[in-house]
């Protein structure tokens, strides 16, 4: 049976009724049942107190003057369609509450009211509600989820990266994704994309490093006939092909001066020209890039421009690599695993407990790219129905991985022991990290705030105090 002595304290409910007793009667004890309820013998006066505030459940009556409960329904539900209604009249007729429910009434109620049969009517709206919310979360968790596809993370790391993403994508900002190899960039790229208004129409990817910079010009730019020797024929570039859409330019670090000027003055003025001509050519285009360069030594070094660097750095999502998101790596691996076992038609049902610790001790220099190589592998070579370490390639079985565990001695008492292995711990994460707390902090699972006390408390603020 739904309980219904404990309503939630913020349920607001709006009560209209011209008779004005019986109107506060009833708001006065819906109060006194916890509810927060507001009386009105004016419905024009009610509903715009509506429009200005959120209420959960309207209680009108149907005949009054001016407006009837029906009316009143219907324009309750176009100031907020969420809101639940529960129709009150004294002339209760199957007919009438076949036009209630019609115009979108919850229920249906005569008078002189049952106080207890309201309650419980009201907890059921309540739960239909509580219903309705979860449905809504769900779906909109599901479209999140096709909305960035490919893209597997709850560490905080990543949960940074899917919140930019999610309120960066619906813009017109220009976006450059930063990260090492193998992190994933171009899935960020295409979750911009399709999260997007521009989602229907082309998201075009070019790979600036794999072209040269004669090609490269003509392939983002197009060429006229004759413009160099081969151009048989006039040519569309990839900006124009990407027209309405995205287009995602992979390690932009790596692209000539030259190119570097034409794709300034694309960004400058949303113009270019072909290659071999001297025509402006207009596009819509929204420009994604992205790099695994250290860009700021590279404008230093002369190798990229400035300008062009704060043109395309609006917008900066850092894609961490997977030795900084941790927790992210059972949801990876199985994954990876599910994926490769039905490519290669294996019964592969789990893991062992030694495989995953060995992976989760390692730093993965390739990020999730060498261990979507690494899972693969383990796949297609696994003899049994569990990945174990047997099935990892030599150099990872051989390879001594992280700290050793320190000594245990039978004097020492275990608060003490506890104490010196997460001194130990905090001390090789700081050394592996490069003294830079944050990513120190993520990779044990602890706030920063957390780190830093207990780098206080075990006397290491002096010597690992490096700038983070």
């Amino acid at each position: 049976m739904i309980p219904i002595s404990s309503p939630p304290k913020d349920i607001r409910i709006l009560v209209i009724d011209d008779e004005s007793t019986q109107c506060r009667m009833l708001a006065e004890t819906l109060q006194h049942e916890g509810y927060v309820a507001l009386p009105f013998t004016d419905p024009v006066e009610a509903l715009a107190r509506l429009s200005g505030e959120h209420f959960d459940i309207l209680i009108t009556d149907q005949r009054m003057l001016g407006m009837s409960g029906m009316e009143c329904i219907q324009e309750a539900h176009r100031i907020d369609p969420d809101i639940t209604a529960i129709i009150v009249t004294a002339y209760g007729t199957i007919e009438t509450a076949v036009k209630a429910m019609k115009l979108g009434a919850f229920d249906f109620l005569t008078k002189p009211i049952d106080v207890e049969h309201l309650l419980l009517l009201l907890a059921k709206a309540e739960e239909q509600r509580q219903l309705i919310r979860e449905n809504r979360l769900l779906k909109e968790q599901l479209q999140e989820r096709q909305a960035l596809p490919g893209i597997i993370g709850q560490s905080p790391a990543m949960q940074e990266v899917f919140s930019i993403i999610q309120r960066v994508a619906p813009t017109q900002a220009t976006v450059l994704i930063r990260g090492e190899s193998g992190t994933g960039k171009e899935l960020v790229a295409k979750a911009l994309h399709f999260h997007s208004p521009r989602r229907d129409r082309p998201l075009v990817a070019v790979h600036c490093a794999a072209l040269p910079e004669t090609l490269l010009e003509s392939e983002l730019f197009g060429h006229e006939k004759g413009a160099f020797t081969g151009a048989v024929r006039a040519r569309d570039g990839k900006f124009q092909a990407a027209h309405g859409g995205t287009l995602f330019l992979d390690e932009i670090g790596e692209i000539a001066p030259s190119v570097q000027v034409k794709l300034l003055r694309f960004l400058q003025e949303r113009s270019f020209e072909r290659v071999g001509s001297n025509r402006p050519q207009q596009v819509d285009v929204r420009l994604v890039a992205a790099t695994h360069r250290d860009l700021e030594q590279a404008i230093k070094d002369g190798s990229f421009r400035e300008d062009l660097y704060y043109r395309l750095n609006v917008v900066t999502i850092r894609v961490p690599p997977l030795r900084e998101r941790r927790q992210d790596l059972a949801a990876l691996i199985d994954h990876f695993l599910l994926h490769y076992a039905k490519a290669n038609h294996r019964e592969i049902q789990g893991y062992t407990r030694e495989f995953y610790d060995l992976l989760l001790r390692y730093d993965f220099p390739g990020n999730v790219r060498e261990l979507e190589n690494i899972v693969e592998n383990a796949v297609v070579l696994s003899r049994g129905s569990h990945l174990s370490v047997a099935d990892l390639p030599p150099a990872l079985r051989t390879l001594s991985i992280g700290p050793t565990p320190p000594p245990v001695s039978d004097t020492e008492m275990l608060p003490d022991l506890l104490a010196r292995i997460e001194k130990d711990r905090i001390v090789h994460a700081l050394e592996r990290h490069d003294y830079v707390q944050t990513r120190a902090a993520e990779a044990l699972g602890i706030h920063e705030r957390v780190l830093r006390y207990k780098m206080k408390k075990y006397g290491l603020e002096t010597q690992h105090a490096k700038p983070r």
